[in-house]
């Protein structure tokens, strides 16, 4: 992550836009003329196979960069973004930001959260193959949670626009796998759930089932 009066700065470069939910944001195989700062709301980074497969990579919120990697090695972007929510964000030229962060020497924090979310990526495909269904659901619940800026002690947070089978796919398993996952977490009184709404009543106890020690 940028440091605030860095992305304070970054935010002055370009003009907002507002996506609305489910909007596509960044297109995949669009070259990387520019990127995206978002600064409200959640995204989705997702992959489209050939043969029509969609893989999940990520969840995106407040003070991610999103196209990036296109931006700098100057291809076409290999993955879609997708607003889950209502989402704002600062669109940034690629010539001009390549020369902001050039001018605030600003590469090194860039590489660092480059490789956090290197990081990030081979935790979850070894969650995938080690953690059960409801620890994995779990932590992918509470990963939007945090998202939306909210914290242990937090009450309940809303998580809006929500569909099963976006969930299934972060976690690596069928809607129906999902939809027991959330029975049990309904039954545990960790959260209510209506149609593409997740209501998270205790952030703190959702902390507890993450943990793979529970």
């Amino acid at each position: 992550m940028l440091s605030e009066e860095a992305w304070r700065e970054l935010r002055a470069q370009g003009p907002s836009r507002r996506f609305r939910e489910r909007d596509v944001m960044l297109r995949q195989g669009s070259p990387g003329t520019y990127l995206l700062a978002l600064t409200d709301g959640i995204a989705k980074v997702i992959c489209r196979e050939t043969g029509g497969a969609v893989t999940w990579l990520a969840f995106r919120g407040p003070g991610d960069l999103l196209g990036e990697v296109s931006v700098f090695h100057g291809t076409a972007r290999t993955a879609e973004v997708v607003a889950l929510t209502p989402c704002t964000a600062v669109v940034l030229d690629a010539r001009r930001f390549r020369r902001f962060v050039e001018e605030r020497g600003l590469v090194m924090d860039l590489m660092r959260q480059a490789l956090t979310r290197l990081r990030e990526s081979d935790t979850h495909r070894t969650e995938l193959l080690t953690l059960p269904l409801t620890t994995r659901l779990a932590r992918a619940l509470l990963r939007l949670a945090e998202l939306s800026g909210c914290g242990a002690d937090s009450g309940p947070v809303r998580l809006n626009g929500l569909a099963q089978e976006e969930v299934a796919q972060a976690i690596g398993v069928t809607r129906n796998a999902v939809i027991t996952g959330l029975q049990r977490l309904r039954e545990a009184g960790v959260v209510e759930t209506a149609r593409k709404v997740i209501v998270i009543k205790d952030v703190g106890t959702l902390r507890r089932w993450a943990s793979a020690e529970r």
